[in-house]
């Protein structure tokens, strides 16, 4: 066993995925609440007179109070080191969720108690299950009216295709919310409204205790007895292992407004995960105990300093121990690089750190040399761990400086906000770059871009909409062979020959009959819907 064994079972790293307003930023202040990382939590609206968010650390986010990138927390709780991945909900954010997801060990799926399973719910539950990783279920806002329970977790069993297994039972909602039974302890929970304090004040009572009819009245009372009575009879056992396969989800009633059921949630969590799972490496499987460092890199972000202009990439460290400015093998660069001012984040804040256990999260500064999938291992170890899936963009725009002076920053920003994964960016083929063409999956992607160009870089942007909706990679047999012009290739007015920034060629379709179109008369020509390029 590895001689870091007691620092790595303690590690637990997950991410908290939801549909947009379903309370998974509130939920996460909360935890940081508990683990003492912050002394108040902060209101998630995008109103002036409010806090942001700790965890909201763009100032579009603050501005818009919604999360548009996935920040990374780290706390300690009962003896746990506990790393958050907080997504992005809003979908035209996904695939930066999509990729954080590959970093996390387990999910915590945050569900709007008014609204039950909705769209992007849907969506992200699908690359959990891929991944094969633990659900735990958070029914929010149980402090405001909601559907009944039975329901709700009827539906998120025929909506997700999981089984549910009720871990407690929500006394009331709205204003007559007033706790919980815990089926475990067998124990009703009673909660006193305390908002932004540490803790929920907690009341613990027997079900069968005849002081429970005057805490909450006799009609909650009897209703209670009546559905604790069908859910022993009606749910399918517990199993652990089924949880610990992505196979029963674990559900939890509460308020993260309030502070109702959080805590009891937190603590069942963590005694249901486990350590660090490990990774894939093509054929070899890395596993966390593993006294060799390490790592892969899922996410980069620029400028989360404005005055220092840098870029840190994230690294979610799989095996051994890391320790600062000790040497580490680049797979994809192929040589040996010393990883400067490593970092542990709490959003936008950070800490200088000297080391870091499998599980954790660690920034890193980039000088530009990483990509997101990129491995780090320890000198004389040579693998690659499994490639993130590059998503092809939906929605495309050409773009320029409006003011040609700038073309230099324009084009600086525009690579960098590339490299981080959140647009693609192309150019015709033997062309300069003084109009770039972006992709993004979701169109808001586009003003966070004109955004974080007009403030970061002080580009102000000429845009126009381009027709294309569909994007093939071309794939290449023979390596040495030269770019393909465009009259190279028979082409129908709605499709165009484009390159990446790093010279790999695709075509942009208008529609799927150009695709196929494109297929029938070129013979010998091979399209990839995903990319095996890395942005």
């Amino acid at each position: 066993m590895s001689k870091y064994e007691a620092e790595i079972k303690r590690r637990r790293t997950f991410a908290i995925i939801s549909h947009p307003d379903a309370g998974k930023t509130t939920l996460t202040e909360k935890f940081l609440l508990y683990g003492g990382a912050i002394a108040q939590a902060g209101q998630v609206k995008g109103k002036k007179n409010t806090r942001a968010a700790t965890s909201d650390w763009m100032e579009i986010e603050k501005q818009r109070g919604i999360s548009v990138t996935s920040s990374v927390m780290q706390f300690q709780y009962e003896g746990f080191c506990i790393n958050i991945l907080d997504t992005p909900g809003h979908q035209d954010f996904s695939e930066d969720t999509y990729r954080t997801l590959m970093a996390a060990d387990s999910a915590v799926m945050v569900i709007d108690g008014a609204k039950g399973v909705e769209a992007q719910t849907r969506k992200l539950f699908k690359v959990c299950a891929m991944r094969d990783i633990p659900i735990f279920t958070f029914i929010n806002k149980m402090d405001r009216e909601a559907r009944d329970p039975f329901e709700l977790c009827e539906e998120l069993e025929h909506e997700l295709g999981i089984d549910t297994y009720a871990m407690n039972w929500p006394i009331g909602c709205g204003r007559e919310f007033m706790g919980v039974y815990d089926r475990q302890n067998r124990k009703v929970i009673h909660f006193t409204s305390n908002t932004n304090a540490r803790a929920a004040t907690a009341t613990q009572i027997e079900p069968d205790d005849p002081a429970l009819a005057d805490l909450i009245g006799a009609g909650k009372r009897d209703q209670l007895v009546d559905e604790i009575e069908l859910l022993d009879g009606a749910s399918c056992d517990f199993d652990l292992d089924r949880v610990r396969h992505g196979k029963l989800s674990p559900v939890f009633f509460g308020s993260a407004l309030t502070n109702f059921g959080v805590e009891p949630f937190l603590e069942e969590f963590l005694r249901m995960t486990t350590a660090p799972l490990a990774r894939r490496a093509g054929d070899e499987v890395v596993d966390a105990f593993d006294d060799d460092f390490s790592a892969f890199v899922f996410k980069i972000q620029a400028n989360m300093n404005k005055a220092h202009r840098d870029r840190i990439a994230f690294m979610r460290v799989v095996s051994g121990k890391f320790e600062a400015d000790k040497e580490v093998y680049h797979v994809q660069e192929g040589k040996k690089i010393r990883l400067s001012r490593p970092q542990q984040l709490m959003a936008a804040e950070r800490e200088i750190i000297e080391e870091a256990y499998a599980g954790d999260i660690i920034g890193v500064f980039d000088p530009g040399i990483f990509s997101i999938g990129d491995t780090l291992c320890a000198p004389g170890k040579k693998f690659a761990f499994d490639p993130i899936p590059t998503f092809a963009p939906e929605h495309f725009e050409r773009i320029r400086s409006v003011d040609t002076m700038k073309r230099k920053q324009f084009l600086k920003g525009v690579e960098q906000i590339a490299q981080e994964g959140a647009i693609q960016i192309f150019k015709t083929p033997y062309s300069g770059m003084e109009e770039v063409i972006v992709g993004v999956v979701g169109t808001l992607q586009f003003d966070v871009l004109e955004y974080r160009l007009r403030s970061e870089y002080n580009v102000e942007l000429y845009k126009e909409g381009l027709p294309f909706e569909y994007l093939r990679w071309i794939v290449r047999e023979d390596e040495e062979a030269p770019p393909l012009k465009e009259e190279d290739l028979l082409l129908p007015g709605d499709a165009k020959l484009v390159e990446d920034y790093k010279g790999n060629q695709l075509l942009l379709f208008a529609s799927q009959w150009s695709i196929q179109w494109v297929t029938e008369r070129n013979k010998g020509l091979k399209l990839a819907e995903f990319g095996g390029a890395k942005f």
